[in-house]
């Protein structure tokens, strides 16, 4: 952070600023008297906005009174819902490699996280149930995965999603699913699928959702949690104790972002598809580099043959050459050997990024 001159690919969030139109909207807002505390589980208005969002993008009717919950940042939902779903000793199955946070909130929660690699077979991440049916134990509450994933940028199949839906049920788990980058999808002009299109009112389903990916608002810190309406109230009884709610004018914010934002995300994703399909071209020219495509997110997860110490690996490229790279090992089981690269930057910094990173590894 300290270093000068150096080509940031290693943060997971876009170069863009927070679109004007929801500044504009946070202003308003402010102006209106929206600086006041909010029920804890955040304004009707919003959460009714976020009801019709799902009735429009998702096909799937949700009670904003009832089923949502607002939260100050996609990871605090996840904080949330993981101390609403664990007690100390319980056990918790998190598909890997994936966002840290995820296992290490369950071992804030005195749980015992188990990851479970994702293979990579035929240019493709895929689940491994025969992995996830053999670390079941009685002690096992929780299975969590992210879709579309931070790093690998895989997204799951709505056969998959039913299979880890079914899963669950068998188990009887909660199936905790982070959609945080759901908007950021190459496959369909659309979003990526969401497992609330399977599950029913019935199922024990927590979605994790956020409006920093999508409408580039990383430092406003506001998300959201979609579950059950007794897990839902839960959930929200816990936030007084933790932020009481996420500020109002951000809420109120939100609400314009979700309206009229589409026109924007359109955009965000035509060029993360060709920044994606430049540095998918650049690696796969590199030596002992493989790629798979991904197909949603900004990430890119290269693995590097004969890499084992990604982390040495990553610092060495950062003081000889100043680009700045994650290291696989820190996304947990499955990781070492690979590289996160964040794609939602401009050319001007991608280009020459590739090109140093090409030459070290050519030397």
């Amino acid at each position: 952070m300290s270093m000068d001159g150096v080509l940031r690919l290693y943060f997971g969030e876009s170069n863009l600023p927070t679109p004007d139109y929801i500044k504009r909207a946070a202003q308003q807002a402010m102006a209106d008297g929206y600086t006041f505390y909010t029920e804890n589980a955040g304004l009707p208005s919003t959460r009714r906005a976020i009801a019709r969002y799902y009735a429009a993008m998702q096909q799937v009717n949700l009670d904003p009174a009832t089923e949502i919950v607002l939260t100050a940042s996609g990871v605090q939902a996840l904080h949330l819902a993981i101390r609403c779903t664990l007690d100390p000793g319980d056990e918790a199955l998190v598909l890997t490699p994936a966002w840290p946070n995820g296992a290490a909130n369950v071992a804030l929660s005195n749980a015992k996280p188990i990851e479970i690699a994702m293979p990579l077979e035929g240019g493709r991440y895929r689940v491994d149930f025969e992995a996830l049916e053999a670390a079941v134990t009685p002690r096992t509450r929780l299975l969590i995965y992210t879709s579309p994933s931070n790093p690998l940028g895989w997204v799951a199949t709505v056969d998959e999603q039913r299979r880890l839906l079914e899963f669950a049920r068998r188990h009887r788990l909660w199936l905790m699913a982070d959609e945080v980058y759901e908007r950021l999808y190459y496959l369909e002009e659309k979003p990526a699928p969401s497992i609330l299109r399977l599950a029913s009112r019935e199922d024990a389903v927590i979605v994790i959702q956020s409006f920093s990916k999508a409408y580039c608002m990383t430092g406003w810190r506001l998300g959201w949690i979609v579950a059950p309406a007794e897990f839902a109230q839960r959930a929200a009884r816990l936030n007084e104790f933790e932020v009481s709610c996420p500020a109002a004018f951000v809420q109120r914010a939100a609400e314009t972002a979700l309206a009229e934002g589409e026109e924007e995300i359109a955009k965000m994703v035509a060029t993360l598809r060709a920044n994606r399909d430049f540095c998918l071209d650049a690696l796969r020219g590199m030596p002992g580099v493989t790629v798979p495509e991904p197909d949603g997110a900004f990430y890119l997860f290269p693995r590097i043959e004969g890499l084992t110490d990604s982390y040495g690996f990553c610092e060495r490229l950062l003081r000889q050459t100043r680009v700045g790279l994650a290291p696989g090992v820190a996304f947990g089981n499955g990781g070492e050997g690979s590289v996160r690269i964040c794609y939602a930057s401009e050319r001007t910094i991608l280009e020459p990024a590739m090109e140093r990173l090409g030459n070290f590894l050519r030397s």
